[in-house]
C-alpha cells in the first residue's frame, strides 16, 4: 500500500521516466555528474565500496597504479561509521601533462579529514589504460598529504 502510495508520489513529483541520476541533480546539483566533470557514463560511488566486487578491483588496481599529483577541489562526507569515508574531487595532472578531474573513495582519520583545504595538492595513483575519472591517494608515495 505504502510503496506503490510513494512511487507514485515520487512519480508525480519527478516523472515517471525519470532516472535516480536526474534525482541526484535535482536534489543536490553540486553532487550531479556534470557538477562533478564527468560524463554520462560514470559508474558513480557505491554506498559501500567493500560490498562491490567492480570497487575492490578498481581499489586493488590503483594501488598499483601511476603516480600523479592531484589538487584538491573540494570533498564530500558520504559515511562517519567508525572513520569517516569522503568523495574526494581533484584535479589530476598526470606526469605525461594530461589534466582530468579525479573522484577518489577514502577512508580518513579525523585527523586527516580536519587537514583537508581547497587547493592543497595531493599525490594520486590512477589507471592510465582506463582513464574513468577514479583515482586513490597515494600514501605511499611519502609526499604531504592530508594526514602529514
Amino acid at each position: 500500500m505504502f510503496g506503490g502510495m510513494f512511487s507514485r508520489m515520487l512519480g508525480g513529483m519527478f516523472g515517471p521516466s525519470e532516472k535516480l541520476n536526474d534525482l541526484v541533480a535535482q536534489l543536490r546539483p553540486d553532487l550531479s555528474r556534470e557538477s562533478l566533470g564527468v560524463g554520462p557514463d560514470f559508474p558513480g560511488i557505491v554506498p559501500n565500496p567493500l560490498l562491490s566486487s567492480e570497487a575492490r578491483r578498481r581499489r586493488a588496481e590503483l594501488r598499483t597504479g601511476e603516480l600523479a599529483f592531484g589538487v584538491l577541489v573540494d570533498w564530500r562526507e558520504v559515511s562517519s561509521d567508525g572513520s569517516p569515508r569522503v568523495v574526494l574531487m581533484l584535479d589530476v595532472e598526470t606526469a605525461d601533462g594530461v589534466s582530468f578531474r579525479g573522484i577518489a573513495d577514502e577512508d580518513l582519520t579525523i585527523t586527516e579529514l580536519t587537514r583537508l583545504a581547497p587547493g592543497q595538492t595531493l599525490p594520486v595513483r590512477y589507471r592510465p589504460a582506463v582513464m574513468d575519472h577514479y583515482v586513490a591517494l597515494a600514501r605511499d608515495a611519502g609526499a604531504p598529504g592530508p594526514g602529514r
